[in-house]
This record gives structure tokens, sequence and C-alpha cells, in this order.
């Protein structure tokens, strides 16, 4: 997984590419929380990411209630529908704010 910070007006725009799993979601979690220490509006560009585990959910599930707690946002994009159907079934798609 590769993960590129991108910053447009104000906010933080992180694109990520490849699986986001056990190995990898430590990294999405830490770059995730730094972002919320830089920015209060984060975008999540997720076009790149084939394949999402559980331990993927639990980092975006605390990145959302990072930006409640600071007052921001989280938005994620580009999600793939391989991805879009575990954050449907999982029900994230109703905690997470996606385009």
């Amino acid at each position: 997984m590769e993960i590129t910070e991108k910053k447009n007006e104000g906010q933080i725009i992180l694109e990520v590419s490849g699986s986001v799993d056990t190995v990898t979601s430590p990294e999405l979690q830490r770059s995730i929380l730094t972002s919320f220490q830089k920015s209060k509006e984060l975008v999540l560009d997720m076009s790149g990411v084939p394949y999402m585990s559980s331990a993927g959910l639990r980092a975006l599930l605390i990145g959302q209630k990072t930006a409640a707690s600071k007052g921001g946002t989280m938005t994620v994009t580009g999600v793939q529908s391989t991805v879009m159907q575990v954050l449907e079934m999982s029900g994230f798609s109703k905690v997470l704010t996606i385009k």
C-alpha cells in the first residue's frame, strides 16, 4: 500500500493505493491521524484500493471519530465496487461520508 499526501485549499487529500489489510492498516491509521493534526478537512481518495479487510474498516472508523471530535470532516472518494460492497455489508456506508 502507498499513501500520497496532497494539500488543496486547507484540506489534506490522502491518495491511497494497494490493499488495506492487517499489515497495511496501521500505516493508513497513522496517516489519517497525522492529517487531522494539520487540518480539520481530510479527503481519502480510495480509487487505487481494490481490497479492504476489517482492519482497514477500523482505520476508517477511527478517522471518522477523530473528525467528529475535532469538529472536522473526513470524506471518502473513489471507492471501487468491491470495497463499496464491504462498506455496505458492514454498515459503514451509513457512518462514513462517501462521494
